[in-house]
């Protein structure tokens, strides 16, 4: 899969919930389509992608859902509906990869970041496996611990 270079990458939203609650593998780019205002309003660091997910149509067009851009301030009454239902571009392959891997394997396709790439509004999204509780505790346990660790560290550096 393509993942875009660090070069010429403006985030503008990420999506911690994601690592936390789902297993990810299988990074990739896709662009998204917008309208006029949202593309304005993504520049003004407008977004929100915690509660997003992808899906596709029956004729396998990826969409977004539940991504939240703030309408712009400077809009009038061609503004855009925040939660409007996207559509992204992917390759063909990558379409079917993702689908054969959320019908057969149980699979869901998650937005991971939001960001410029040499000016072009991208979308990164990943393969995601559910975290069972255990596997919750356990992600919150090591996160502890080395968050101690690192506190240890810099009391000793001192």
């Amino acid at each position: 899969m393509n993942t875009p270079k660090k070069d010429h990458i403006k985030i503008i939203s990420t999506n911690r919930k994601a690592s936390f609650n789902y297993y990810l593998s299988d990074f990739t780019e896709a662009g998204i389509v917008l309208k006029g205002t949202e593309i304005k309003s993504l520049r003004m660091h407008g977004c929100n992608i915690s509660d997003a997910y992808v899906t596709f149509t029956s004729d396998g067009i990826p969409q977004i859902i539940n991504m939240h851009i703030a309408p712009y301030e400077e809009g009038n009454i061609f503004n855009h509906d925040p939660l409007r239902t996207r559509d992204l571009l992917l390759h063909k392959k990558e379409i079917h990869y993702f689908m054969s891997k959320i019908q057969k394997e149980g699979y869901t396709v998650v937005p991971t970041k939001v960001y410029f790439s040499n000016g072009k509004a991208k979308l990164e999204i990943a393969l995601g496996k559910g975290k069972k509780l255990y596997d919750k505790r356990e992600s919150i346990k090591k996160r502890d611990i080395n968050r101690e660790i690192d506190k240890n560290m810099k009391e000793k550096n001192k």
